[in-house]
């Protein structure tokens, strides 16, 4: 565990930069002037590692920044950062504290750099975040629609047009999008030609998970969240549940899965086969959503569309 490791916690004020093993800590304004100075002293330290949470793209300018002059940068799910911090018994919270925590968590695990998403990558995240939020809010209209007194259904319901009406220019923009980047569209139809993908499934999928195709099976499963993991201890033996990863990313196999085990012949004959044997519904499902997403990260890689004779 030679080197340097950095870690800073972002938020839209400031930048609070922990170095380990070093300790050393300084605080940046979350601005033009304070990213300029973090840079150049980035660039001096010369870090083998900068490791920072997701922070709702609060995050994604100076990640840009500082991959954009060569240095070494990792998003991390806060979820591992928190783990790692009650693993090794830091419970209290300040930025300070998180940042030393972050720096931490870089030095001792040594997290894999991530290539980070270029321009229209990010542009076609940010679109399918926001169809996610319009349905979300779509929704919950719709239920209270259901139980409004009628002197309010009037505006209730002249929302859910408005939002029914976002969503559909949304989905023009994003397939016209898609359709315009050869890369993207190549993509797109490799992952449509799945029986049980469709426009939303793959624009999900292509925003979400860059990193499909350019991984195994094993690794994909494990950041996508649909990987089993052990919880055995002594002579106690527990089921094994997935956890962590990326929920849009989970929620995108799940429906995918569901349509999969009526409208996928390979997807449909491995459900059968898993209830066959006893196994719950709930169990079948999560393995045919791991099943999918190997099958979806093959036809990536190989650049070879479905073929199911």
């Amino acid at each position: 565990m030679d080197g340097i490791y950095v870690g800073i916690d972002v938020s839209k004020d400031t930048l609070d930069v922990a170095v380990a093993p070093s300790g050393e800590y300084r605080k940046f304004s979350n601005d033009e002037i304070g990213l300029g100075k973090l840079l150049d002293k980035m660039l001096k330290l010369a870090p083998t590692l900068i490791v920072m949470e997701p922070t709702g793209g609060l995050e994604a300018p100076l990640a840009g920044l500082l991959a954009s002059e060569g240095l070494a940068v990792a998003v991390v799910n806060a979820r591992r950062i928190r783990d790692f911090a009650r693993g090794a018994g830091k419970l209290a919270k300040t930025d300070k504290l998180d940042a030393a925590v972050i720096a931490e968590f870089a030095w001792r695990m040594e997290p894999e750099p991530r290539a980070l998403r270029d321009e229209e990558s990010q542009e076609i995240k940010e679109m399918v975040s926001r169809r996610r939020q319009l349905v979300e809010m779509l929704r919950a209209e719709k239920n209270r629609l259901a139980i409004a007194r009628k002197v309010m259904k009037p505006s209730i319901m002249a929302h859910i047009e408005w939002l029914e009406q976002e969503v559909r220019g949304l989905d023009r923009t994003l397939k016209q999008r898609i359709e315009n980047s050869p890369i993207w569209r190549e993509k797109d139809n490799l992952l449509k030609s799945i029986p049980g993908i469709g426009p939303v499934t793959a624009a999900t999928l292509l925003a979400e998970l860059p990193e499909l195709g350019s991984l195994n099976r094993r690794q994909i499963a494990s950041l996508s969240g649909v990987a089993p993991f052990n919880q055995d201890s002594g002579s106690m033996r527990g089921k094994r549940r997935i956890w962590g990863g990326r929920a849009p990313v989970r929620s995108a196999l799940y429906m995918a899965a569901l349509v999969g085990t009526r409208y996928n012949p390979v997807i449909k004959a491995f459900y059968t086969r898993l209830l066959e044997k006893g196994k719950a519904k709930k169990v079948a499902l999560v393995a045919c959503m791991r099943k999918l997403l190997t099958i979806l990260n093959s036809i990536i890689r190989y650049r070879k569309a479905w073929n199911y004779a």
